[in-house]
């Protein structure tokens, strides 16, 4: 059987930014330990893998140079469809590597935002499959909206519920991503966006970093609208992510983690709220206040994870003005830029995640068995905050009410306030029964996830799904 297995290779090709090549990094070498050959553009190597270079085109595209990272744009409005047009330069050089790859290349896993890959494999005759980074829950939402219109005929902040669905859930409109409601986007967005809708639907299935027990009944419901090529495979490995994360940022990680980690050996069992809201988001300096203020008048302690993008400079001189770091000294730890978020959710003092929602934060505070403070901020995060609160039920959310679009955090203002910060964090720390529910439902996932990705586990058993289907497509024999 490993003779046979060695011959497939799963070219894998991830859209550029940290939130989108980590996943598929682990995806790969989850594959490699399975002793499947995959080549992939991205920045790990290792037995069975092989890495797939080429250029990003970041000046012939009117880009700065060296830019070739989506987390790294200056303006997400300004440079989005320049960063596009590089990703789509790059069908042409990867085309020619994977001409003269051996073996043949079997199937190519990519983002669905590198749609060009249809056409590869296309052109080489083999299934193109799509690596999603998101839930079944928000997969099916989606399909949904997109048949029934339902939000269409409503105003901002005016409440409706998605039809077709397992459970009653209701958005506004105004909590909607893009790629449902594409709103005043301009037209090259909305070109953008429904090019990569029509194309994806074309795909030979997809793979899904999350695992059956979490969302049960919307894995079900998106197997179905996809003729029962969904593979959850996840969740996929935080050991890798974090080790991966950490090789990129040098010797300072090693340092900032020793200093998080000792920090959380000296509190309290279950004590401590984490509050990171992602790589990508930049709220207005108002905004980040009432953060930074909610989470000191909550009274708990708390590690916060501060990235302001353009706004750093501007909130480091408040938090000396403010003398924030001085009143919270031994109650609250600052940690600017990178945090080893895996190893901080995984440690017994954290009692709470506070989080954006993006699916990679979400879904390792669900495997890290910690309950969730919700704080959606753009793309599927309302669909995610759904998914955790209402339907898990290991959540608790702030109230945010609007999508803050990347780009324009400054004229959101201030959407959630110090008080609202503070509420949140007080109910999800509550030692009541409804705490008590919340926190054991929390561990039960947690373990779930864990025995998932087991030999035995849902997850697991997915991997093999996916690797005997592609062998038949493939024509190889299994014996």
């Amino acid at each position: 059987m490993d003779s046979q297995l060695q011959q497939l290779h799963f070219v894998m090709v991830p859209f550029l930014g940290p939130g989108h090549i980590i996943p598929m990094i682990d995806m790969a070498i989850l594959l490699a330990q399975r002793n499947v050959i995959v080549t992939i553009r991205a920045i790990e190597s290792g037995q069975q893998i092989n890495l797939l270079q080429v250029q990003f085109p970041s000046l012939q595209v009117g880009l700065p140079k060296g830019l070739e990272s989506i987390d790294e744009l200056l303006s997400h409005k300004d440079f989005v469809a320049k960063f596009f047009s590089g990703i789509q330069m790059l069908q042409e050089p990867v085309e020619k590597v994977l001409a003269e790859a051996r073996p043949r290349p079997s199937c190519i896993l990519s983002d669905k935002h590198v749609f060009w890959t249809a056409k590869t494999a296309e052109k080489f005759g083999i299934p193109w499959i799509i690596f999603d980074g998101m839930s079944c829950f928000t997969q099916v939402c989606t399909e949904l909206l997109l048949a029934s219109k339902v939000h269409e005929s409503v105003c901002g902040s005016e409440s409706f519920v998605v039809p077709g669905l397992p459970d009653p859930i209701e958005f506004t409109r105004a909590q909607l991503p893009r790629f449902v409601d594409a709103g005043s986007e301009s037209p090259s967005v909305v070109g953008l966006l429904k090019k990569i809708r029509e194309i994806e639907i074309g795909a030979y299935g997809i793979v899904i970093n999350s695992f059956e027990e979490l969302e049960k009944d919307y894995v079900k419901e998106f197997k179905k609208m996809k003729n029962d090529r969904v593979w959850c495979v996840g969740p996929l490995s935080s050991r890798n992510r974090d080790r991966l994360d950490m090789a990129q940022r040098g010797n300072n990680a090693s340092i900032v983690q020793s200093r998080c980690l000792e920090w959380l050996d000296i509190q309290e069992p279950g004590s401590v709220i984490y509050a990171c809201l992602g790589s990508l988001s930049s709220l207005a300096r108002e905004q980040l206040i009432e953060l930074a203020l909610g989470l000191e008048a909550s009274g708990h302690p708390f590690v916060w994870v501060v990235r302001a993008g353009s706004k750093q400079e501007e909130i480091e001189k408040w938090i000396v003005e403010d003398g924030l770091e001085e009143r919270v000294q031994g109650r609250g730890l600052l940690v600017r830029g990178w945090a080893p978020q895996v190893l901080i959710l995984s440690h017994s003092a954290i009692g709470g995640f506070l989080t954006h929602c993006g699916w990679n934060s979400t879904i390792e505070g669900i495997c890290a068995g910690v309950p969730l403070i919700t704080w959606p901020l753009f793309s599927e995060q309302f669909f995610n905050e759904k998914l955790v609160v209402q339907i898990v039920g290991t959540g608790v959310s702030v109230g945010s009410k609007t999508v803050v679009q990347l780009g324009e955090e400054e004229k959101a203002g201030v959407n959630v306030k110090r008080e609202d910060v503070e509420r949140a964090i007080k109910c999800i720390m509550c030692q009541g029964e409804e705490g008590e529910t919340r926190r054991r439902k929390a561990k039960e996932f947690g373990e779930k996830a864990t025995k998932a990705v087991e030999e035995g586990g849902s997850s697991y058993f997915n991997v093999t799904l996916l690797i005997e289907d592609i062998m038949k497509q493939a024509n190889y024999q299994m014996f």
